[in-house]
């Protein structure tokens, strides 16, 4: 079967492309078909003298999204979507399409999730979820190149990971369970069986956040590995993240075009990643500098509105005497300096609040969206903070020896204000000093009696962390918002498709 993705295999010769009509546009004999099929986009020409009267009719009767099959010559054309294009001579419609409901005009975000299911057609949202496809495999390949094995953690559970205020709670037979909000106690206990392991599923949170972060179900990826301290568990978080870019970047340039990011951004994240310690963070964000940055972020901000208005001004002034092609043209460059001018007055909306948030940071509060976006702002890497207050982390952690007051945590923090992908840190082995935290953290031991025994039983020092995958695709593609991320994503006012 031939696929467009390979179609360059077929240059000069006839070839089946079987698809569906991604846009088409006629002429007086000319009909021309932009087919997907799934790998990728390739125009079409049907040519009226060339083709049956039969062919010519199924053609022209096309709909948007109809199903087809399509046969003709396969010719190299650089001006052409992929750089080929099909001269056809022959056509089946193997389904008709009723009127497409997503249309080239612009739809609201709401409409579009309510067509969810049809909206994962789209160009940029094909090409985001091939790009997530790539780093879920790059951290298939990652770890088990790396002598790692992938395990499953339970989706139902009978205990809170991290306390119990955000759990989805459901009714398992004649008692309570949760739907997980993490597989890493369970990821410890198959770290002790086979020293390296990783964990890859669904997590659920029943956080009452709105936020462009925010998904109530989303996947992790958990590597848990015995014999490990924090510096060792940050150098595999870094080595991971750097991995993954790099293929994202060698292997989805022509999905990275299409969402149109920044590539050479992404070129940029090498190891080694800023290294940081929470209470250095807190400094950073309560200096002067940090004042002074934004000040000049403000500025910057009002002169970039200023120069996009009047390209905007001239564009407008232009439109009435441009051809068709030209609108065209002007109408999406129009389009994207409305997003750009959308952004900039939120950003000058969110500044001052970003000011007074960091001033005002106080030692042992956690971070916000603001704080971590600020924390990144010079950085084209992401920045690792660690030692965290033990107060903000949960009670598995385990404390500085040197300072109990400090949890030995990390959180890896995204650059262009994608915040935290990953949360992590060196877990606490002693029997006596986890039942402690149990209890500070009114936890009932009973139902942790399992989570108990891994230290009764060669306990030792291990580490792990957790990664979001929807995060993480956010940040790679330069998506704004999580929910375009995950094929069908589920968050607080959104349960359909």
């Amino acid at each position: 079967m031939v696929y467009i993705d390979n179609i360059s295999e077929y240059e000069g010769r006839e070839a089946t492309l079987k698809g569906w009509v991604y846009n088409i546009r006629t002429s007086k004999k000319l009909v021309f078909i932009i087919v997907r099929d799934g790998t990728g986009l390739c125009q079409t020409i049907v040519a009226q003298d060339d083709v049956s009267d039969a062919v010519w009719q199924e053609a022209t009767a096309l709909q948007q999204e109809s199903a087809l099959e399509i046969t003709g010559r396969v010719t190299a054309d650089e001006r052409s979507i992929g750089g080929y294009e099909m001269h056809v001579t022959a056509l089946r419609t193997v389904s008709q399409a009723e009127e497409y409901p997503i249309t080239p005009k612009e739809h609201g975000i709401e409409f579009l999730m309510e067509h969810r299911h049809l909206w994962l057609r789209s160009r940029k949202q094909w090409a985001a979820m091939r790009v997530r496809n790539t780093i879920i495999y790059a951290i298939h390949r990652f770890f088990q190149d790396r002598g790692f094995i992938q395990m499953d953690a339970p989706i139902f559970t009978g205990n809170a990971a991290e306390g119990t205020t955000n759990l989805f709670e459901t009714d398992y037979f004649d008692r309570k369970a949760y739907l997980t909000q993490s597989g890493q106690l369970y990821g410890e206990a198959m770290a002790m069986a086979h020293g390296k392991i990783y964990t890859f599923g669904p997590t659920f949170r029943a956080e009452k956040s709105k936020t462009r972060r925010h998904l109530t179900e989303f996947w992790m990826i958990e590597p848990e590995m015995a014999y490990y301290d924090l510096p060792m568990n940050m150098d595999l978080a870094e080595e991971m993240i750097a991995f993954i870019v790099a293929e994202v970047v060698e292997r989805n340039r022509p999905e990275l075009e299409v969402l149109e990011r920044d590539v050479a951004a992404l070129e940029q994240v090498k190891a080694p990643f800023p290294r940081i310690s929470y209470t250095e963070a807190v400094q950073r964000l309560n200096s002067p500098e940090m004042q002074e940055k934004l000040d000049q972020m403000a500025a910057d901000r009002v002169d970039e509105s200023s120069a996009l208005k009047t390209e905007r001004e001239s564009l407008d002034a232009e439109f009435g005497q441009a051809k068709k092609g030209r609108k065209f043209q002007i109408d999406r460059r129009r389009g994207e300096i409305n997003a750009q001018l959308d952004q900039i007055e939120e950003d000058l909306r969110n500044i001052p609040v970003w000011k007074k948030s960091a001033l005002e940071k106080k030692w042992g509060e956690d971070f916000g969206g603001s704080d971590e976006t600020l924390l990144t702002m010079d950085e084209h890497t992401p920045v690792l903070v660690h030692g965290y207050p033990a107060e903000v982390k949960a009670f598995y952690m385990k404390r500085d020896p040197e300072n109990e007051k400090i949890a030995l945590g990390v959180d890896m923090l995204a650059p262009e204000g994608y915040g935290e992908i990953i949360g992590g840190g060196q877990r606490e082995e002693d029997l006596e000093t986890l039942r402690q935290r149990l209890r500070e953290h009114d936890l009932p031991e009973e139902q942790f009696r399992w989570y108990l025994d891994l230290r009764k039983y060669g306990s030792v020092p291990h580490s792990g962390f957790g990664l979001g995958l929807e995060r993480t695709v956010s940040w790679l593609c330069g998506l704004k918002h999580v929910r375009e991320t995950i094929p069908f994503p589920r968050m607080m006012g959104r349960l359909y498709p």
